[in-house]
């Protein structure tokens, strides 16, 4: 068996479990945070947790990268400071950064995550740095680069204040949830859901590839249900939680 055909059954697995994932997720919130709740097996702390499960993203592109045949082309070097960015921040800033020390973090979720963000980090690394023809230098001009750039970056900040946000709203060892009103809250439940949607469909659309059709596909399949639970659970939990906020998308839903 080739390794592109093992390439092409991943990727359509991604397609095809996403929607899976985006039935399940509405009738089964995955028990972490706000959610967490007891019957799903062994726990670990929040940030051990966290970090363990995004720091394969970050490592294996890396790593493909440099296994690649891209090492001299512009673009995908782009491509990987864009992606190496995120990742950095994923798991070796913000897991580090959370508060509530005792908080848990279930070792089944943990274990599909990394299922997930293997599969996912090898077809994007993987098509990007061998799979697809090189992009040419003049890519950079190109107005899918340019728009997907532009909504990339505008996604991380979104995504980035968000978590921010949330994290100044307690002070170490609090535990107590709060209702949060800066930045993009002012209109959504869970507007860091919303910026990384919008930073993925940007990756999708800079590099132009199913790989990364495929990942914004199955982020938005497990975080559109998320958003609803969260927000669900703000309207249930706080009596003056705002009415007019929506629970992902400003103005929208």
């Amino acid at each position: 068996m080739s390794e592109l055909l093992i390439f092409n059954i991943l990727l359509i697995t991604v397609f095809v479990s996403a929607i899976f994932i985006f039935t399940i997720l509405f009738f089964i919130p995955a028990p972490y945070g706000r959610h967490i709740r007891k019957g799903w097996g062994i726990t670990l702390k929040a940030k051990f947790g966290w970090f363990l499960m995004e720091l394969p993203s970050l490592a294996i592109v890396i790593i493909l990268f440099f296994a690649g045949n891209r090492k001299m082309n512009l673009p995908a070097i782009i491509f990987l400071i864009f992606w190496t960015v995120h990742y950095f921040h994923r798991a070796m800033v913000y897991p580090f950064m959370m508060k509530g020390g005792n908080k848990k973090f279930p070792v089944l979720i943990l274990v599909f995550a990394l299922i997930f963000n293997f599969i996912n980090s090898y077809l994007n690394g993987r098509y990007l740095f061998y799979f697809s023809q090189p992009y040419p230098a003049d890519w950079l001009f190109d107005p899918r680069f340019i728009i997907g750039t532009i909504l990339f970056i505008t996604g991380m900040f979104i995504n980035i204040q968000s978590d921010y946000i949330l994290l100044k709203l307690r002070k170490a060892g609090e535990k107590d949830y709060q209702i949060p009103y800066a930045g993009f809250f002012r209109f959504v439940s869970s507007p860091n859901y919303f910026g990384e949607i919008i930073e993925w469909i940007g990756w999708t659309i800079l590099t132009w590839s199913l790989a990364g059709l495929a990942f914004t596909l199955f982020t938005v399949a497990n975080l559109l249900p998320r958003a609803y639970s969260n927000h669900k659970w703000y309207k249930s939990k706080f009596n003056s939680y705002p009415e007019e906020r929506k629970a992902l998308i400003p103005f929208v839903y």
